[in-house]
């Protein structure tokens, strides 16, 4: 009697198996063995389970196929004498080649690099992408802390302490604003590093600075609000996410105090974004005039969003309290782990003024229902138990180093940049006299392996030729060696 027919009764029980998408009702009435093997080879074949995939065990794939489990290990048997899959003991049965008949995968040769890469035309969405996709051996981009410094042990310890504390009902559905934990832990760490005080209940939790941005944009405008000046020179990342919610960007001149207040009311936008504690990219702090100059202006009737990307990083200078701090009814306040921990995490947080307050969560509900709760609650615990403070002093002690690295370096092998923002950060503007193009320096040094961001991305206004180079993630080797490039680069545009 041949095996392979049995079970053949049971086929209307189940339509087949998850795995391959295998219907039984394919099958022909006679030689199951034959037809599981053939679309196994199959999927070998075409790639669908490459080297190393691991089948099913024979019990489980005949039992959700309904044919007993001889049809099963006939099919992988005779794949095993194909030379397709391997028995592994308890490691199951894994595929170990793909039949020499199969046609591999056609693959289109790669476009070529335009001449000067991603520095060749205007900065498009994607230029950051297309960025860190170029290969280099050092990368000097800014915006990154020391990622081999993230808390790894810390983190995991904090992970089994939440998981051993959470209830079955809190892995449901939350609150949009975030876990109530993180929240208190928030106003908790702002409260003793940044002097704002503020109420968990005024806090939204949000995945990084860029959604805090996409949530005020699309509340804004819902509010009529249809441009946001913004500091010049500045992000490139923040003016492009404004952009896409809708929002205009005019720039307003930024000088040795911050930025020209007069500017911005002459300018006329109901709204400004500002990066007081430590401006990006030229590192200027917002002076006390200035912070005056900025409240009445939004006194007066103007929004302010605060934009406190890294004033953690201080070196050299006493800390500078948060304008939210000074004026909390018209400032938008918005931070973030991703310079203190790691980007990666998408945790950031938000203190809407309160006019915007209830649109800001509705906002923040209908986009997402909340961020994971698991990575709230272990940050919550880290914040309140102290091991934010020693990650912060363990980054600042490495920052300071590498910074000091950095700027021997620009000494030595740049001697007529100048440099900019030094006292705190993770990163360093350093602008030069002469009449190149930033982007051609950049591209240069791409060439030579070594990434680093033109000053001219960063403005809509005229400056000098300069470059915006981040020393945190790299040690004081790369910085040394990637400087030394940038020197090497320049004297080709001599």
């Amino acid at each position: 009697m041949d095996r392979s027919n049995e079970g053949a009764n049971d086929r209307s029980k189940a339509p087949g198996a998850d795995f391959l998408q295998l219907d039984l009702g394919d099958a022909p009435p006679g030689g199951l063995a034959d037809w599981l093997a053939r679309r196994l080879r199959r999927a070998i074949g075409d790639g669908r389970l490459p080297a190393g995939s691991r089948l099913p065990a024979t019990r489980v794939l005949a039992a959700e196929l309904h044919v007993s489990r001889g049809v099963v290990t006939e099919a992988y048997r005779r794949l095993t004498e194909d030379g397709h899959v391997a028995g592994r003991g308890r490691g199951g049965t894994v595929v170990v080649a793909a039949p020499v008949t199969a046609r591999a995968p056609v693959r289109k040769p790669a476009p070529a690099a335009a001449p000067g890469g991603p520095f060749a035309t205007e900065p498009g969405a994607d230029v950051f992408d297309v960025l860190r996709a170029a290969p280099a051996r050092i990368d000097l981009s800014p915006g990154v802390p020391d990622l081999t410094a993230f808390p790894r042990a810390a983190w995991l310890r904090a992970e089994r302490t939440v998981l051993a504390a959470l209830t079955a009902s809190d892995f449901g559905y939350g609150d949009p604003r975030g876990t109530p934990a993180l929240r208190l832990a928030i106003a908790h760490w702002l409260a003793r590093n940044r002097g704002i005080r503020a109420e968990p209940d005024e806090i939204v939790v949000v995945a990084g600075t860029t959604q805090a941005l996409a949530l005020l944009g699309q509340v804004l405008g819902d509010d009529g609000i249809r441009a946001i000046a913004v500091e010049d020179p500045g992000s490139l990342g923040v003016r492009q996410h404004l952009r896409h919610t809708g929002l205009d960007t005019p720039p307003v001149p930024v000088d040795a105090d911050g930025i020209g207040v007069d500017a911005l009311r002459a300018q006329g936008a109901p709204a400004v974004l500002v990066t007081p504690a430590h401006q990006f990219p030229t590192g200027v702090v917002l002076g006390g005039h200035r912070r005056r100059e900025l409240t009445r202006w939004a006194d007066a009737g103007g929004l302010i969003v605060e934009d406190d990307y890294d004033a953690e990083h201080r070196y050299d200078r006493p800390p500078v309290p948060a304008v939210r701090s000074m004026l909390p009814e018209r400032v938008a306040y918005v931070g973030s782990v991703s310079k203190l921990l790691a980007p990666a995490l998408r945790i950031g947080w938000m203190i809407p003024p309160p006019p915007y307050r209830d649109a800001i969560v509705e906002a923040k509900r209908y986009a997402d229902l909340g961020n994971a709760a698991l990575p709230q609650l272990v940050l919550a615990h880290l914040m309140e138990s102290g091991a934010m403070e020693r990650q912060l002093r363990l980054l600042r002690t490495r920052h300071r180093r590498r910074r000091d690295a950095m700027i021997d370096a620009v000494r030595t092998r740049l001697p007529d940049a100048t440099v900019h923002g030094a006292a705190a950060g993770l990163h360093l503007m350093v602008t030069f006299d002469a009449g190149f193009a930033d982007t051609d320096l950049a591209a240069a040094a791409l060439a030579r392996g070594v990434k680093a961001q033109p000053l001219s991305w960063h403005g809509q206004l005229p400056h000098p030729p300069g470059l915006v180079l981040g020393y945190a993630a790299r040690t004081v080797t790369e910085i040394a060696e990637g400087v030394a490039v940038l020197g090497d680069a320049l004297r080709t545009l001599s």
